[in-house]
């Protein structure tokens, strides 16, 4: 992962409709962030912050949106539920690494 790198996957909807993301690497610094650039709609920029809490690490992530608020609320009605979903994923297989 490095920046102008470019990160591409499918995500699949609760209704079976596949959404295709690519994604550009702006920023990579180890240990602290990562920001990517998702290029094709929803348009966004994305921050993924990672801070050292006794020996464990806190995730923080954040998502500004190029689109307007209309579009923005109805990307969201799905997207946090699978962030969030996610999010889980990689708590059970990190949990599962230790």
């Amino acid at each position: 992962m490095k920046p102008g790198g470019t990160w591409q996957f499918i995500t699949h909807g609760p209704d079976g409709v596949d959404f295709s993301n690519t994604n550009v690497i702006v920023e990579v610094v180890k240990h602290e962030r990562i920001v990517i650039n998702h290029t094709v709609f929803p348009h966004y920029l994305a921050t993924a912050t990672f801070e050292d809490l006794d020996g464990k690490t806190k995730l923080t992530y954040s998502a500004v949106f190029e689109e307007n608020t209309a579009v923005f609320d109805k990307v969201k009605t799905y997207a946090v539920p699978g962030a969030e979903q996610m999010m889980d994923r990689l708590e059970e297989h990190l949990a599962s690494m230790s």
